[in-house]
């Protein structure tokens, strides 16, 4: 049985940077109904720990989800766009895990990248991300923690190859927060 992407894509106006992750999680693992649901995946405290040296900074009063607002907030903000390289999958398991995902339909660049004409660069959040990326965009795969470029409609676009945010991908917080960093000044969006 298929299953269609609940969110589509976040692409504000100003957006320089668009993230792709592979495809969300099970409903039942969301803490918030925005990218990076899943309360034991890292993205958002990457983000707090890089921009406002908080790693708790997008939690909510909980303490047991992230909070939504807060998250589109700092998207608008900052120009970062957010979406899936996955439209409609085949869950082998019932699971988050992107190795059980059977991507039945890819997203479409053209019609992205046609909505967000600032987009300077496209971020890949995990292996099967990437796998999916480049069977809808020329490009090599960069190695993880940089980048390479490709031309796609005669607009160059940097993509870069970051570490998954989620916890299953063997590397400490603190590591993490460091390539994403790095991404982040070469982009001009942190100093």
């Amino acid at each position: 049985m298929t299953e269609q992407h609940p969110l589509g894509f976040f692409l504000p106006d100003n957006t320089k940077l668009l993230m792709l992750g592979s495809f969300p999680p099970p409903k039942a693992r969301w803490s918030m109904n925005f990218f990076y649901p899943n309360f034991q995946n890292d993205m958002w405290r990457i983000f707090g720990i890089i921009f406002y040296a908080d790693k708790n900074y997008f939690i909510n009063a909980s303490g047991k989800a992230f909070d939504e607002k807060k998250a589109k907030m700092f998207c608008h903000e900052k120009g970062v766009g957010l979406g899936d390289t996955a439209m409609e999958v085949i869950r082998l398991k019932e699971n988050a895990s992107d190795k059980f995902l059977e991507v039945v339909t890819p997203f479409d660049p053209e019609d992205v990248l046609a909505k967000i004409p600032l987009c300077e660069a496209i971020v890949i959040t995990g292996q099967k991300a990437m796998d999916t990326l480049r069977t809808v965009l020329q490009v090599d795969e960069p190695k993880v923690g940089s980048y390479t470029t490709c031309v796609f409609n005669r607009r160059e676009l940097k993509v870069y190859r970051m570490p998954s945010s989620s916890r299953a991908y063997p590397k400490p917080l603190q590591d993490k927060a460091k390539d994403y960093k790095k991404m982040f000044q070469q982009m001009g969006f942190i100093i």
